[in-house]
């Protein structure tokens, strides 16, 4: 008797990506023919970018503008919802870092409606997933939302992008080299012929940030910074898309979760805190496996974070004040039952994630500090 395999439902790409310099202005007819209606959906300060002009200005849309703010939360969604009835809009338009396009890409799915990402920093992946995260007023992660589409419409415009400070693509590049780290560890020895192509392509995605991105970051709107802007936004949802749950958050992003419950975690960004949340699981692998290829995989990240910017160290990420009951509290909520932490082939405790959290830059059984001290 044969056996199939469960029937799967897979999200992978949005339906249309435009990019390049002035992508928004080849845009606006693929926009039309969305909606005549839209709700464009953003914070105070990407509601005003220039750019957008070209989108405002046209006679044949009747936009209206409303703010996420304060977050991807249900207070925000709820808002949103009275302003998409109001406008009686038959468009989203999702303008913004991550947790806007994660509001606007859930609003449209509970409206029923057609969504575009418009993303303005290289921070995420926001713009091409099928997923939303939510999030409390207050900026704790709450749980993630499978969406039954990826976008309409993404558009990557690379002269809007280049509007945002260096450290959102600097954060993008922590939060996009994860999914080697974690891919790798959740679905590394998968014989499924996607689970395969998405690791192979974390592989690819990891090796073209270590290659250009220090390039990148020193000619902004270059020809490398176009290509690791590509890789933040586009590459690392494509492996999303292809591998699903598993080959995009395992415990990088869980510790990211955890972290999101201390207010003194709330400055620093999404890719911020999940590179830093790659270190605390390789320490997880070398502390519980006895793995060493983690142990030089985290020395390699080490040195590459300290080149283009990266967060070490609790103290990088300014918590430098943490308590350790504060740091208990976090490492609990990302070892919870449903955590993403548990695609890890072994079992970790908050005990041990904690020793973790606080070894990330331990050097052969020492700190670096200990290990400078003793030369």
């Amino acid at each position: 008797m044969t056996t199939h395999p469960a029937v799967i439902s897979l999200m992978v790409a949005p339906a249309r990506v435009v990019r390049g310099q002035q992508a928004l202005v080849e845009s606006i007819e693929y926009i039309r023919h969305l909606g005549q209606r839209p709700l464009l959906v953003g914070g105070g300060h990407s509601l005003t970018l220039m750019q957008l002009q070209v989108l405002l200005d046209r006679s044949d849309l009747e936009i209206a503008t409303a703010k996420y703010t304060p977050d991807c939360c249900e207070a925000s969604l709820d808002r949103l919802t009275d302003s998409v009835t109001q406008h009686q809009a038959d468009l989203i338009i999702g303008v913004g870092g991550g947790k806007c396009l994660d509001a606007a890409k859930l609003l449209a799915d509970r409206c029923k409606l057609p969504v575009v990402t418009i993303p303005t920093s290289g921070a995420t992946c926001a713009a091409w997933t099928a997923l939303s995260n939510i999030y409390s007023e207050s900026g704790a992660f709450l749980s993630d939302v499978s969406l039954p589409k990826c976008p309409d419409l993404l558009v990557l415009d690379y002269s809007i992008v280049a509007t945002a400070p260096q450290r959102t693509l600097v954060a993008g590049i922590g939060d996009a080299i994860a999914k080697w780290y974690e891919a790798s560890v959740s679905s590394g020895h998968s014989s499924q012929t996607l689970l395969i192509a998405a690791v192979q392509q974390a592989r690819v995605l990891r090796d073209i940030l270590f290659q250009k991105s220090a390039a990148a970051l020193a000619q902004p709107g270059g020809a490398d910074w176009q290509e690791v802007v590509d890789a933040t936004v586009l590459l690392a949802g494509v492996i999303g898309g292809l591998g699903g749950a598993q080959c995009r958050t395992v415990a990088a992003h869980a510790v990211h979760n955890g972290l999101t419950h201390l207010p003194g975690s709330h400055h620093a960004l999404h890719g911020e805190k999940v590179a830093y949340g790659i270190l605390v699981q390789l320490r997880l692998e070398e502390m519980l496996q006895g793995n060493q290829l983690a142990a030089t995989a985290r020395q390699q990240l080490l040195d590459f974070y300290a080149e283009i910017g990266l967060p070490k160290t609790l103290t990088d990420l300014g918590l430098n004040e943490i308590t350790i009951s504060q740091l208990h509290h976090a490492a609990t909520l990302a070892c919870k039952p449903d955590s993403d932490l548990h695609r890890l082939p072994f079992a970790v405790t908050p005990e041990q994630l904690v020793a973790a959290m606080v070894s990330t830059t331990i050097i052969e059984g020492r700190t670096e500090a200990e290990k400078l001290t003793a030369v």
